[in-house]
């Protein structure tokens, strides 16, 4: 279909929708940013966003559709969002200064509106990552700058990548209750289904010591693992209903603990059998998107309701909170131990802040993430790279994917 033959049955699309209709300010150009936007998206993205100028606007809107074609259009749109949606304060982030400087590398990927995230590193040096939205993995080569991108089967909605033991690249197919299996060297992909009707929608894996995938299923609530040898997949349910089970890592005795981002909690899963047990967060309003795991096994997580970095002694079951730079709305969503510390972001302000903590001086220190000229993404997975130098992260709402270094002096980028 053409650009101009989208424009118009999108445009059509939006006359007939009332609630669409009312869901931007007034003015013209209203109903063709609804009906092209809301293709992919809800508007409530662009009213949460910061604002931007005319020409930030046009590279932020090129990142997820090319409207070249068809110049009307796209004019039309960017002068509806630069007129109703100008630069503001509005979400604004509390920067802490600090004496590091970070090094930023990024790579854009080519398919445009995919949603790319967590990225991983593979064994040879490549980055792994999936694009949610449009059924895709893909490899960036960070000493050549090539992009190889691989379609996964329809309808698969890849949310999470990780590297296996034996060098292939499995993903959670979040949309057909699947865990896929690319072979790096062939192409070839195997999928293992969910044994269990109502395991819909695994969401992040991580292996473990002995080869075992572990994942998250959040809105099933449950958490499975998965023989690679013997293609078996055994599920089990969280203790707590409504847990929403996320984040997953593995501790050095193969204790696999999984976030609650449905409920104050996390969860302890035996590798040998499968039993869960809770430990339950001091406050009620707490929910964790995602966790990490130091040198002396402290348990690292985000309490991403309350706007808090949280800390688990599963030794003596000592817990501390530190409110979040930014406040209780910060919402912050990724982390991981890293350079001695713990790095996180804060995914409800903008720009998103990549922030770090130091657990000898309870000091903060962040930065803005860009998404090339713009602040404008969500980093919503990161890890570091095999050899514990960089940290991988990402910006999905901009198809971007970056590497972070940290270096001392000015804070810089």
């Amino acid at each position: 279909m053409s650009i101009r033959m989208l424009r118009s049955a999108l445009l059509a699309t939006a006359i007939y929708s009332p609630a669409a209709a009312l869901a931007l300010p007034d003015g013209e150009g209203r109903e063709m940013t609804e009906a092209i936007c809301t293709a992919c998206h809800g508007v409530n993205m662009i009213e949460r966003s910061s604002g931007y100028t005319r020409d930030d606007w046009h590279f932020l809107t090129s990142t997820m559709i090319d409207l070249s074609g068809d110049p009307e259009t796209e004019a039309e749109i960017l002068d509806y969002l630069a007129a109703n949606f100008p630069p503001t304060d509005n979400r604004a982030a509390t920067p802490v200064a600090g004496p590091l400087n970070i090094r930023l590398e990024e790579w854009k990927v080519p398919t445009l509106g995919q949603r790319s995230r967590d990225p991983v590193e593979s064994s040879d040096g490549g980055i792994w990552w999936v694009g949610q939205w449009q059924d895709i993995l893909g490899r960036i080569d960070p000493e050549t700058g090539a992009i190889e991108e691989f379609d996964l089967p329809s309808g698969a909605g890849p949310h999470s990548v990780t590297m296996g033991p034996d060098g292939a690249a499995y993903y959670t197919g979040n949309r057909n209750a699947t865990i896929g299996r690319l072979d790096t060297a062939t192409g070839e992909i195997t999928e293992y289904p969910m044994p269990d009707q109502a395991a819909r929608d695994p969401h992040t894996a991580e292996f473990d010591q002995k080869g075992i995938l572990w994942f998250s299923l959040q809105r099933s609530n449950m958490i499975g693992r998965l023989d690679p040898e013997t293609g078996e997949v055994r599920l089990i349910p969280s203790p707590r209903q409504g847990a929403r089970p996320y984040g997953v890592k593995i501790g050095k005795d193969g204790t696999v603990w999984v976030a609650c981002n449905g409920a104050n909690c996390l969860l302890r899963v035996d590798p040998e059998t499968m039993d869960v047990s809770e430990v339950t967060l001091p406050d009620a309003g707490t929910t964790v998107r995602r966790l990490d795991i130091d040198e002396d096994g402290i348990i690292w997580w985000v309490n991403s309701r309350l706007g808090r970095l949280g800390r688990y002694d599963p030794a003596n079951g000592d817990i501390r909170e530190w409110d979040s730079p930014s406040g209780p709305s910060s919402h912050p969503y990724a982390i991981a131990v890293f350079d001695g510390a713990v790095w996180y972001n804060e995914s409800g302000v903008r720009p998103d802040m990549l922030v770090r903590f130091d657990p000898a001086s309870e000091a903060f220190q962040s930065w803005p993430i860009p998404s090339g000229p713009v602040y404008a993404g969500i980093l919503r997975h990161m890890r570091t790279t095999l050899d514990g130098e960089a940290l991988l992260i990402h910006q999905s709402g901009t198809n971007h994917i970056a590497r972070v270094t940290v270096q001392g002096g000015a804070a810089s980028q």
